[in-house]
């Protein structure tokens, strides 16, 4: 808490809301819509890579949170204040942190990527500002932060470096969708057994299946999209791929929206949600619109 003392003692209005922008690109809206534009659009395997690496590390870090159930800062210790516009956003148990996890997960598999050094600079350097704003904002602990960090950098290393058996290999398509819905739902069975006997509350429950759900459905999707749909990127000109993407996005909010008022945010609709939301991704919409495609041809 000493570190976060003394960052309390520097804030000012305009970093405070400096922080609140940067700590902005750590969310899961962000990173779902940079995925869904490579995936749709440009570089699907190196999507299908993000997607691995930010499903797997999300199911890690929620696992951990219910796992160690560490509050946050301004519950650890009721004299010191978060930044109050972040208090909002900063849901669940404080370690580790998530939205480090998004960002890692996103930024560092693309400094591993590009070739240019002042590219990777800004890659390393977004994931690690991100970091350092939820320190600032008050919403975790260092503590919080390098642990995220470190398991994200320690997931995508991996997946990074055996990138060739997740993406390459069609022998073993099943069997790696099978290990990540496997994982999926055990983290899924792991939170309602804590929630059963009281361990934790609903919502910490509830967080851990929706990422379950997307887990799931990233599995499903994946195996289903690499073995019937295999479908092609190069869709017509820049205004088309981006009028593809628009409505990609927006139909997907629609999903999720509506989701939530027909259904409800009980645990298993919040799962189901998720697992729909991916599998809109990965599957029916590319789906659609090939077969669009193929009819303007």
């Amino acid at each position: 808490m000493t570190f976060l003392w003394l960052l309390e003692g520097i804030r000012t209005p305009f970093l405070d809301q400096l922080m609140q922008f940067i700590t902005y690109f750590g969310q899961e809206i962000i990173i779902i819509a940079v995925i869904c534009a490579l995936y749709w659009c440009a570089d699907k395997r190196f999507a299908y890579l993000l997607g691995f690496t930010y499903f797997t590390a999300g199911l890690c870090v929620q696992s951990l949170k219910i796992t160690f159930r560490i509050p946050r800062p301004w519950v650890l210790n009721p004299d010191f204040h978060a930044v109050e516009s972040a208090i909002p956003g900063a849901t669940g148990y404080s370690f580790p942190s998530g939205h480090t996890q998004g960002a890692t997960c996103l930024f560092f598999p693309l400094a591993l990527k590009t070739r240019k050094f002042w590219t990777k600079f800004l890659c390393i350097l977004a994931f690690l500002s991100i970091g350092f704003s939820r320190m600032y904002l008050g919403c975790h602990t260092p503590k919080d932060v390098l642990a995220s960090m470190g398991i994200s950098l320690l997931v995508s290393a991996l997946i990074w470096h055996f990138q060739v058996f997740f993406l390459d290999d069609a022998r073993h398509l099943k069997l790696i969708a099978a290990i990540l819905a496997g994982l999926s739902l055990a983290v899924a069975a792991y939170s309602l057994i804590l929630m059963g006997n009281g361990t934790i509350e609903v919502k910490y429950a509830a967080d851990c299946c929706k990422a379950a759900g997307a887990g799931l459905g990233f599995a499903i999707g994946w195996y289903v999209e690499r073995t019937r749909l295999n479908f092609d990127t190069r869709t017509g000109n820049i205004w088309s791929q981006i009028l593809k993407l628009a409505a990609g996005l927006a139909a997907a909010l629609i999903i999720k929206e509506g989701f939530s008022l027909l259904f409800g945010s009980s645990i298993l609709a919040k799962m189901m949600e998720y697992l729909i939301l991916v599998l809109w991704v990965l599957v029916i919409y590319p789906y659609l619109f090939s077969k669009l495609l193929r009819r303007n041809v």
